[in-house]
């Protein structure tokens, strides 16, 4: 706070801290500091928004287009320079004029591919971060994927140990930051689903957080994150043109990641939440102990989850498609992508 000032501390350290409670062996976070919650974690929110922000374009100017640029362009330089040799001095004006047309046309195609794989650079950097803070909070949390019931008991979880507030305001960040970045893009098929996708998603991640339901949350989150370390490093290895095989391989581990993780284990989260739920946590608003759950904020929360649940069922049918074409030896290429995305992976979750 000192080194801050009273009026920054807000943005970039976590707010409400409280005295630790006696130990939980259930609930293991060995020297945590706890924390309440409130609206100054929105500052938080802010802060964090901002630093990704900065990190985001730091990583795609420094790291990943330097990297793509240098990876796209020396193979074609040796290429180039051997084309020139066996045709200097053969050429007319005409070939001059089509070979300048050419040229310009494949810088504009790896311009084009260094900044998709700069993007997917820092989207892979960071899922495969917080997927493994999100792993970690989840091994603390006395909970499994295959049984969940876990999460509602001992509700309301009004206490917060530092990593999984933390972890929660970062993911409220990002998909908060993401819904911007999607309107700062050119337009893709599915927009529309895509901002639905993310309003509902910041949604449940707000609605759970002030009513919490952090453990679900946080359990939810480490599922989705999963697949979307994946995802970014097949088209990575599509934008610089890697071994089709390769790209078709990492391709077919996003597919059954998918599925496993947004249709079998989500799933088994969201019968947890219609049926568990109501049995375990007694229907009561009682906002002064913390108890926001009435038989209103349970349909809620439900319609919303299966909301994305169908929503994830519509993607999977694209990829479904893409599959497809793998298989029949056309490699992987997204069926959503408009007439100047040319053989480009370009679904984003």
């Amino acid at each position: 706070m000192s080194v801050l000032g009273p009026y920054l501390a807000p943005f970039f350290t976590l707010s409400y801290r409280v005295d630790s409670p006696p130990q939980n062996p259930d609930d293991t976070f060995p020297g945590a500091n706890y924390y309440t919650t409130g609206p100054a974690d929105l500052l938080f929110v802010v802060g964090s928004m901002a630093l990704m922000a900065g990190i985001r374009d730091a990583l795609r100017i420094f790291v990943f287009e330097p990297l793509a640029y240098e990876t796209l362009t020396k193979p074609q330089s040796r290429l180039n320079g051997q084309a020139n040799g066996k045709t200097n001095g053969h050429a007319n004006g005409n070939g001059h004029v089509n070979g300048h047309a050419s040229t310009k046309k494949k810088s504009k195609r790896v311009q084009h591919s260094v900044l998709r794989f700069a993007e997917q650079g820092y989207q892979l950097v960071w899922y495969t971060a917080i997927w493994v803070f999100g792993y970690y909070v989840h091994t603390h949390v006395p909970t499994s994927v295959l049984n969940p019931r876990g999460v509602w008991l001992d509700y309301p979880h009004v206490l917060l140990p530092g990593a999984v507030k933390l972890y929660y305001l970062l993911e409220l960040a990002f998909y908060t930051h993401q819904m911007f970045v999607l309107n700062a893009e050119a337009r893709r098929k599915d927009h529309v689903q895509m901002m639905t996708h993310h309003i509902i998603t910041v949604f449940l991640m707000g609605l759970s957080y002030y009513c919490n339901f952090t453990r679900v949350g946080s359990l939810i989150m480490m599922l989705m994150d999963w697949c979307d370390i994946l995802f970014p490093l097949a088209k990575m290895f599509r934008y610089i043109r890697m071994p089709q095989i390769l790209t078709d391989a990492v391709f077919a581990c996003f597919m059954v990641s998918w599925f496993v993780t947004r249709h079998v284990f989500f799933m088994i989260a969201i019968v947890s939440t219609v049926v568990d739920l109501p049995r375990i946590v007694p229907f009561n608003w009682d906002p002064v102990k913390g108890h926001y759950l009435s038989y209103g904020a349970h349909v809620v929360f439900c319609a919303c989850l299966i909301t994305l649940q169908i929503l994830q069922l519509f993607w999977f049918g694209m990829i479904c498609k893409v599959a497809y074409k793998v298989i029949m030896g056309q490699g992987a290429e997204d069926t959503r992508s408009d007439d100047e995305e040319e053989y480009v992976l370009r679904l984003s979750l």
